[in-house]
């Protein structure tokens, strides 16, 4: 049962595509800063091995002693696994390489797909009073997937403008309605974001008209669009938002932050 009187729990979203190079991180961490410039409190955990998205808010390797791993494996203490990062009200939780040998780690564990779900429901976290966690997974349907997916109560699909860019997703849905009947009845799909999108480019246009097409309103009106600066900022250890504010990118994550909080101010209301 509950406990009526801990705090409202934050909103959880897993970031997830399969398929690399859609632009999943560079929205984890864009779509993360512009939720705090709409005055929210934000935990970033950053599941992907590769670390990019640590590296991206500036979380250099030799800082990340407590990770992701101790967080999942080892019941690390919260204090030590979450960073601060420049960005006031913008926390993240890093990843190491210590994550590639999570899938064997975990399949011994018969909690081994709640783990996640459960570190990031702790009454500890509480203290934090975060508004939202989003959660950047890895590009595959693996068992850290899989524990971002039981954790969450939605999934926001970055795809990208280009060929073939919906073939994949069909066994994305598999994995989500799998995860719905088995282990987390509450999923739902936050919504698809078109991303690396080319207004001047035929392929985009008919990119974003199947996906429409096929998806209908799942998909969100705001698309990410081609960017460079979008590109150059986390070789400067920034969101867009912060390395280029005016920039194209740097609106076009501002525009999915309010898409995306105005998507669940309609869905508590129903």
């Amino acid at each position: 049962m509950s406990d009526p009187t801990r705090p409202i729990s934050p909103r959880i979203i897993a970031i997830t595509n399969q398929k690399g190079g859609v632009g999943k991180t560079t929205s984890a961490i864009n779509l993360s800063a512009a939720l705090v410039e709409q005055g929210l409190r934000v935990l970033l955990v950053d599941l992907d091995p590769q670390g990019n998205a640590s590296t991206g808010l500036g979380v250099e390797a030799e800082d990340r002693e407590f990770s992701t791993y101790e967080l999942l494996l080892e019941d690390g203490d919260l204090a030590q696994v979450i960073h601060d990062t420049n960005i006031a009200n913008l926390s993240i939780v890093p990843a190491t390489v210590d994550l590639s040998s999570a899938d064997i780690d975990l399949a011994s564990n018969e909690k081994r797909s709640f783990l996640l779900h459960d570190a990031l429901r702790q009454p500890a976290m509480d203290q934090f009073g975060w508004d939202y966690i989003l959660i950047d997974c890895p590009p595959s349907l693996n068992l850290l997937t899989v524990n971002a997916l039981v954790a969450a109560h939605a999934v926001l699909i970055p795809l990208q403008s280009e060929f073939f860019a919906l073939e994949g997703l069909s066994q994305l849905m598999l994995s989500i309605r799998e995860v719905r009947q088995s282990a987390n009845p509450g999923l739902r799909i936050e919504g698809v974001v078109l991303t690396m999108y080319d207004k001047r480019n035929n392929l985009s246009l008919q990119v974003e008209q199947d996906a429409r097409d096929n998806l209908g309103e799942l998909v969100f009106e705001t698309k990410i669009p081609r960017n460079v600066r979008v590109s150059e900022a986390p070789s400067y250890a920034q969101p867009v938002l912060q390395y280029d504010s005016t920039s194209r990118g740097a609106e076009a994550y501002r525009s999915l932050a309010r898409e995306l909080l105005s998507r669940h101010l309609r869905f508590a209301a129903q």
